[in-house]
């Protein structure tokens, strides 16, 4: 367990805050319209692109059972009178950007999960005392300076620290300590556990661990021989023995993968509609490895059909690349390989994982004749150099200038027209 040295060399826990808005998009719509706040609101996509899903709601629409990641057609099912306005994220940045200075106030370990989460760790803070207090000063501040809410976790330990947040909403303070730990946690489901996601959950559940403290009390060795290191890790967790530290508020989080998704405009109903959409999510993943000087050495598919069902499938490349060709390519033998054409495609997304540092940042000019083995690279390097001075639609390749604009305009994502290029993950929050 990682413990500090008190004054007197007495091993001290940890002090460890999680804290958690409640509600964070829907809660920053409702200060920026006020009007809001006593009816069923809900953040969401566009419905007219077919990004219609909710993304966040307050609790007035949560009585309702609306829940995040369902479709708004059906939110609108169980509440008629449901308000749904677009996501300004814009707006989430900068108020997660307020609460983030505000953090670092208290202590320089402060690291991030998403624009609504972070922990902070108070240990050897100078004047801190207990550190309950300052959690329900922190929300206070939260409460009085920004006008939202949000609840914070308590722990000797990351991983409980963050249980605390969510085991009391909203506006509360989770104090998970050394005495009553076993009370508050081991009861919780075990998917509540951080990094325990849905098939990790199912593995479990076959051997019978449905709760925190099942897998807490299970033979670690039992849990080394069923699921490797990681049920070590997991069995470290649920007995609040995990050693994570909190990073540095300074630290440059490392990038550990780069992706895009999309829901085209309408279903791709054949081979020729999933290549186009490939190139334009390959367009953007391969052009955002190199703006960051990475190659990928895996290449990862995500499909969802027409009924809303999906898979992820990977493929690890004999050699690493940052080529739009080459992640295309695999994309698409890994999509005929798995896909069964047994329903249209809906949505899709391509991510770059296991990045590795390129070997060189070079750039050959437009006029270079010589291409030489690498010239997929180059010709790569100079559509770059093009855009950057004369924006995405100066050039494009073929299938993109002959995509069909009733699946993709242009051949190319919205969110690249606009040069926004945001890392993100499949799915949004």
């Amino acid at each position: 367990m990682m413990k500090c040295c008190g004054k007197e060399g007495v091993l001290l826990d940890r002090k460890i805050l999680h804290v958690d808005q409640n509600c964070f998009y829907a809660s920053v719509e409702m200060v920026n319209h006020p009007e809001f706040r006593d009816v069923p609101l809900a953040v969401g996509g566009d419905e007219e692109k077919r990004h219609g899903i909710i993304l966040a709601k307050n609790r007035h629409a949560a009585a309702f059972g609306i829940k995040t990641a369902e479709a708004i057609w059906q939110a609108r099912q169980k509440c008629p009178g449901l308000v749904v306005i677009p996501a300004n994220h814009e707006q989430y940045m900068y108020y997660s950007a307020k609460l983030f200075d505000m953090y670092c106030q208290y202590t320089d370990r402060v690291e991030p999960y998403g624009p609504d989460e972070c922990w902070l760790d108070l240990t050897g803070v100078a004047g801190v005392g207990d550190p309950v207090r300052i959690a329900d000063e922190i929300r206070m501040r939260v409460r009085e300076e920004l006008h939202l809410t949000c609840s914070v976790g308590v722990s000797f330990s990351k991983i409980f620290a963050k249980l605390g947040s969510d085991y009391k909403k909203p506006d509360a303070t989770t104090w998970i300590s050394r005495d009553n730990y076993r009370e508050i946690a081991w009861p919780l489901p075990v998917g509540d556990l951080l990094f325990v996601g849905e098939a990790t959950r199912k593995k479990l559940e076959k051997i019978n661990i449905r709760t925190i403290g099942a897998l807490a009390t299970m033979s670690p060795e039992y849990l080394r021989d069923y699921m490797g290191i990681n049920g070590v890790k997991l069995w470290l967790s649920a007995n609040g023995e995990e050693n994570l530290p909190v990073a540095h508020c300074m630290r440059q989080r490392e990038m550990k993968s780069i992706g895009n998704s999309t829901t085209t405009a309408r279903d791709m109903l054949d081979e020729k509609d999933v290549w186009q959409t490939i190139v334009a999510l390959s367009d953007q993943v391969s052009g955002r490895l190199r703006k960051h000087h990475f190659q990928a050495q895996t290449i990862q598919i995500w499909v969802r059909g027409s009924d809303l069902h999906g898979f992820e499938r990977q493929k690890r490349l004999f050699a690493r690349t940052d080529q739009t060709d080459e992640i295309a390519k695999t994309a698409m033998r890994l999509f005929r390989v798995h896909y069964t054409w047994d329903r249209p495609v809906r949505s899709m997304g391509i991510r770059a994982t296991q990045l590795v540092p390129s070997d060189s940042g070079r750039q050959r000019s437009l006029f270079d004749a010589d291409f030489g083995p690498s010239g997929a690279a180059d010709i790569d390097a100079v559509i770059d150099k093009i855009r950057m001075q004369h924006g995405v639609l100066s050039i494009r390749r073929g299938i993109q200038v002959k995509c069909d604009s009733g699946l993709i305009e242009n051949g190319v994502l919205e969110e690249n027209r606009g040069g926004f290029s945001a890392i993100r993950g499949f799915a949004s929050r």
